[in-house]
């Protein structure tokens, strides 16, 4: 998977598959895939509690990939950050 610049260069689709790319080298036996995915998440999302989204979720709904896709929509939202393009 092409790593974007912002993740206003995704639409909501392509993340949910970031998210699965992330979910999936969560099993793999090294973090060597995994750790600079978990860096490039925090970057391009700036949510607060980071990975905290994707380890330590508050309800078991919000630790899937569409979960983790809505709350940081609605937190940057309520930043007023941008967010992900429009589909096509």
């Amino acid at each position: 998977m092409k790593l974007k610049e912002n993740i206003s260069d995704y639409t909501e689709s392509e993340f949910i598959d970031f998210l699965r790319v992330i979910f999936s080298e969560n099993e793999s036996d090294t973090d060597e895939t995994l750790d600079p995915l978990l860096e490039y998440f925090e970057k391009i999302t700036e949510y607060p509690d980071g990975t905290d989204l994707i380890y330590y979720p508050e309800t078991e709904s919000d630790g899937t990939p569409e979960g983790i896709l809505n709350i940081i929509k609605e937190w940057r939202e309520s930043q007023g950050f941008p967010c992900f393009k429009k589909s096509k």
